[in-house]
């Protein structure tokens, strides 16, 4: 039987299990201002210098594929995590700026 994952959100509650691909105690950072180019790729390949990198995802359209203009990178260990924050900050990725935040996904989740 699957494990249910009860997200909760905008007077929402439904059941993501797109958070069974991440580790549940990993470091996330929010990366916004993404632009359309910018792939799940372009995200790994920006973040991969940091040894506990885990996982990038650009989060899409489900009917156009279109960017959403967000997503997130993983870390295991909190040094890389707090490195990544301060360092790329600010950079390119593709023809925008990204800004980074702490990602909030653990408090949204009902437990």
């Amino acid at each position: 039987k699957r494990k249910a994952m009860l997200r909760a959100g905008g007077g929402e509650v439904w059941d993501d299990q797109t958070l069974l691909d991440w580790d549940p105690n990993d470091y996330r950072i929010f990366c916004g201002d993404l632009g359309n180019e910018v792939s799940d790729e372009m995200l790994t390949k920006a973040f991969t210098k940091y040894p506990t990198f885990q996982r990038a995802k650009v989060l899409r359209e489900k009917r156009s594929g279109k960017s959403k203009g967000y997503g997130f990178v993983s870390f295991k260990d909190p040094n890389d995590f707090v490195r990544a924050m301060r360092e790329m900050n600010g950079k390119y990725i593709g023809n925008r700026p990204i800004k980074l935040r702490k990602s909030t996904w653990k408090d949204r989740s009902v437990d």
